[in-house]
């Protein structure tokens, strides 16, 4: 799940509700399809320590099977056998490269003493769809599926190949199914770019979805020690040299500097179309910013706002501290970690530099633990922002499509980092007070996941067989 939305959420305190719509049991046959996926998936645990993605690709590859897909098509593989994933192939007229379309199987684990019901069971109440995974993000593989199963079923003719990846250990874990497949089985995933369901989710204000995120792009994440050693001694013999007050003064130091404030392509695009669905001062501010780069703008809304000021900036911040080894004795060493957030394009070496010029002790050994890895951002395509844009425009009016860097990370930086463009397209609104990704009683809206469905067909058939429409789509 995109840490932006989580982040978002926390930006304003508004009570905002999405009307239920229809109920589950008013669903056409293809949103009961759908509905039935997906209450397969989350009855399927697929934590790292309890579940396994395998149960969950083989559910997924009956059905593609029973519809047809050939067999040499609908492939499950992985390094584990608790681990495994599905790679499933809808063929082409191949006049151009296909395209992907990603989400993970696995999800974070899930009690049900914590719960109000059971997580693993798919449970439809007051116009909610409760469950582990509804929202991160077996919502989306269950669209994608019916999505794939939707085109074979209306015979489409496709220009492209439609490629469809459900993998492993994307919240954790040793057997992350991109990173595999990249390395043992590029062959079955091998695409233009990347449609990730696992980034990008529309927003929802009062009832109506006004922001139709598209994630181009994601920080990059490194992490620093900082390290004193001292001789140490018997605590009832204090000396002045202590490694705790000297790493705590380097740390002092350190909170007080903030990186500057800047733009890239993919974050000018998001302050110029993120104004429209802002407040009016806000949205003045951010149309300064991403039509001349203003620098007091960048700093009103950067202190007003800690995602604003994390789009804005490579952030890098304390997380842990250590230090000692007995009650009754001076501290050997003293340690702590600093996480950083790297602006895509920003130097990894400079960081590193800034940091300990600002720290400014050379008895402080500054270290990278966690290399930072770059994540490219992903060009802000015609192809695919033009139907995006079209599409939310008729089935949401007014929404603004806005291009987004993610705060956090996706298993698309994996694919960036092999060169194939990635999008994230989530589709299934989600209320902005209401964002229950990996937290207890997570749930979307049944109206919700019916308008991913709608949203999904409609932009994955403007890919692929352009001027093609559905014999049934719902009106907006």
């Amino acid at each position: 799940m995109s840490l932006r939305l989580l982040s978002r959420a926390l930006m304003l305190p508004l009570a905002l509700a999405m009307t239920a719509g229809r109920a589950a049991a008013q669903a056409s046959p293809d949103e009961r399809e759908a509905g039935a996926i997906l209450a397969e998936l989350v009855g399927i645990n697929t934590t790292h320590d309890h579940g396994s993605t395998t149960r969950a690709a083989r559910a997924v590859a009956r059905r593609l099977l029973a519809a047809g897909f050939p067999a040499k098509d609908v492939v499950i593989a992985g390094p584990n056998p608790l681990r495994q994933n599905l790679v499933a192939r809808l063929r082409g007229r191949g006049r151009a490269k296909p395209i992907l379309l990603l989400a993970h199987l696995d999800v974070v684990e899930a009690r049900r003493e914590d719960w109000s019901l059971d997580p693993f069971t798919l449970t439809e109440k007051d116009g909610y769809f409760y469950g582990r995974g509804t929202s991160d993000v077996k919502d989306m593989a269950a669209i994608f599926t019916e999505t794939l199963l939707r085109l074979r079923r209306e015979r489409v003719p496709l220009d492209r190949d439609v490629i469809l990846a459900l993998t492993a250990d994307e919240e954790g874990g040793t057997d992350n199914g991109v990173q595999w497949l990249l390395a043992h089985r590029r062959d079955l995933i091998d695409a233009a770019y990347c449609i990730n369901g696992d980034a990008g989710d529309p927003i929802a204000h009062d009832g109506q979805v006004t922001e139709r995120n598209v994630e181009a792009s994601e920080k990059v994440y490194m992490d620093v020690r900082l390290e004193v050693h001292n001789p140490g001694g018997h605590s009832s013999v204090p000396v002045r040299e202590n490694a705790i007050y000297r790493l705590a003064a380097a740390l002092t130091r350190f909170s007080a500097h903030e990186f500057p404030p800047r733009l890239n392509d993919v974050t000018r695009a998001y302050f110029t179309r993120a104004a429209a669905a802002e407040p009016d001062t806000i949205a003045a501010r951010m149309r300064m910013v991403g039509e001349s780069g203003d620098t007091a703008a960048m700093r009103r809304l950067s202190e007003g706002s800690p995602w604003l000021n994390s789009v804005l900036r490579t952030t890098c911040v304390a997380t842990r501290l250590d230090g000692g080894h007995a009650n009754n004795a001076l501290p050997q060493t003293a340690g702590a970690n600093i996480n950083c957030r790297l602006l895509p394009d920003e130097s990894p070496d400079s960081v590193v530099a800034t940091i300990a010029r600002v720290v400014d002790d050379t008895s402080v050994q500054v270290t990278v633990t966690s290399p930072a890895v770059p994540s490219p951002p992903s060009p802000l395509a015609p192809e695919v922002l033009e139907p995006i844009d079209s599409i939310t425009a008729a089935m949401w009016p007014g929404a603004a499509v806005i291009p987004s860097m993610d705060t956090g990370a996706s298993d698309g930086l994996f694919l960036r980092n092999a060169g194939m463009p990635v999008y994230g397209v989530g589709a299934v609104p989600l209320d902005f007070d209401d964002i229950r990704a990996h937290g207890r009683d997570e749930r979307i809206r049944v109206a919700a996941f019916y308008q991913g469905l709608e949203f999904t067909g409609r932009l994955v058939r403007a890919l692929v067989a352009p001027g093609v429409t559905s014999r049934s789509a719902r009106p907006s």
